[in-house]
């Protein structure tokens, strides 16, 4: 067993290691590498409230400035959540770790005043993707790395979304340090989701919950589907 100096040492060198390790305990959570992308487009839908057309995305995909640049699966099981859920009309609404935006996107589509945020080398494939979607007047780009003071021009938040934020273990305490720093009471909602993949992620929820406790997320139709693929959809509420 490695110690724990020299895993974090690998995951710097190669954040997606773990996702590519046989034979661990956790093999059968750990998802298949997906194809290597780049400069793709794609086109997603998903369900919105009855009676209310699918909200489309266009979304350009390159895994070149890292693993952010793809969709992953957590991200898609948020966007269709917050897709049913309806309407967002005049919320502050900021999405964590965005990499394409998608989840960002979506809210921007349900009427949100959105901004999605992610470090420097995904900024431009964030900018593409509001492009590609015509949601410049709504949703707006920004740097934000975890653990560093937030940008003085972000708007208190109504909503954060944060999915597939979960993965390289140096980051946890840099990402509950964001979420803290972001959220002061319940008038702001957190939705987190995010796929379990090595036992290591406990690492995370162990930090966590010294600044905020959470539940999972019960009103969701497909839920028992998800789950099924180790992804739980999380309310967090700050302590």
């Amino acid at each position: 067993m490695l110690d724990l100096a020299l895993e974090e040492k690998l995951d710097e060198l190669d954040p997606l290691r773990h996702l590519r390790e046989d034979g661990s305990d956790d093999e059968n959570l750990v998802p298949v590498q997906p194809p290597s992308v780049h400069n793709q487009t794609i086109q997603l839908a998903f369900p919105a409230a009855p009676d209310v057309a699918p909200v489309a995305i266009k979304l350009a995909v390159d895994a070149s400035p890292g693993c952010g640049g793809i969709a992953w699966p957590a991200g898609e099981v948020l966007a269709s959540y917050i897709s049913r859920r309806g309407s967002l009309d005049g919320k502050n609404v900021l999405e964590l770790g965005s990499g394409t935006g998608l989840v960002g996107l979506v809210a921007g589509r349900l009427g949100a005043r959105v901004w999605i945020t992610d470090q420097a080398p995904l900024l431009g494939i964030m900018k593409q993707n509001v492009s590609l979607n015509h949601l410049d007047s709504c949703v707006t780009v920004a740097e934000l790395n975890w653990g560093e003071p937030l940008p003085l021009e972000l708007p208190k938040p109504d909503l954060i979304l944060a999915a597939d934020c979960v993965y390289f273990e140096p980051a946890f305490p840099l990402l509950v340090k964001t979420l803290a720093d972001l959220v002061h009471d319940a008038s702001t909602e957190v939705l987190f989701c995010y796929k379990k993949r090595r036992k290591a992620d406990k690492r995370f929820f162990t930090l966590l919950k010294k600044e905020f406790t959470w539940e999972e997320v019960s009103d969701d139709s497909e839920r028992e589907a998800y789950s099924k693929e180790a992804i739980s959809l999380l309310r967090l509420f700050r302590k």
